[in-house]
């Protein structure tokens, strides 16, 4: 194939995407950028991408995908009120912190049984990889998740890792504008990570102002 025509089919599969993934695209993107600064305005961004996501997920079939949605909303609202301090007090900002080795080996192994169960589930007699690979992202994403509304600094880490594979998940399910979301995802989750770092190191627990 030429890179002319390898270019035309690039295009024409951006084109093909409709808009209310790009809607879910922008305000994911929104979401992240917004999480680098610990703004809690992030959570509402993350809000309306789940919604749009959750629709888009499960028409195209990735059943774990949706349900996550679900789980991203409740997180959403409980982001919300733990970052606007309702998790250690009014007037207080929750600062960054960080997990233990030990509290780390043990959530990665959670994650990847549970991802194994659920996947085997999923697939069937089938034995589709997708299916694994669904669950995976799922439940990586799941702890990732949790880790931010605590403001845990290993969320970044488990997000690069989650959100490297689901690239090759999202653009092989033909969801194309994700996948290149899911790339600046990680670009910006490594941001993100030295970023917490370096306010942990400094004793800083950044927030905005409260109305």
């Amino acid at each position: 194939m030429s890179e002319a025509l390898t270019l035309e089919v690039v295009i024409a599969s951006f084109v093909a995407i409709p808009a209310a993934e790009w809607v879910a695209v922008a305000f994911a993107l929104a979401y992240l950028l917004l999480a680098v600064r610990q703004n809690p305005w992030c959570w509402a961004a993350a809000a309306v991408s789940s919604v749009s996501y959750l629709v888009l997920f499960a028409r195209g079939g990735l059943v774990m995908q949706a349900l996550l949605q679900v789980f991203y909303l409740a997180m959403a609202a409980y982001g919300w009120y733990a970052w606007r301090g309702g998790a250690v007090g009014q007037g207080a900002t929750l600062p960054v912190t960080r997990w233990s080795a030990a509290r780390n080996a043990l959530a990665i192994a959670t994650v990847v049984g549970a991802a194994l169960l659920n996947g085997r589930i999923i697939a069937g007699e089938t034995g589709s990889v997708v299916a694994y690979v669904d669950a995976l992202v799922a439940w990586a994403s799941v702890l990732a998740t949790w880790l931010v509304t605590r403001k845990v600094l290993e969320n970044w880490l488990y997000w690069i890792v989650a959100d490297a594979i689901a690239v090759v998940l999202y653009w092989t399910q033909g969801f194309h504008a994700t996948a290149v979301l899911f790339v600046i995802y990680v670009v910006i989750a490594v941001r993100g990570y030295f970023a917490w770092r370096r306010d942990l190191e400094q004793g800083v627990a950044v927030g905005v102002a409260r109305a």
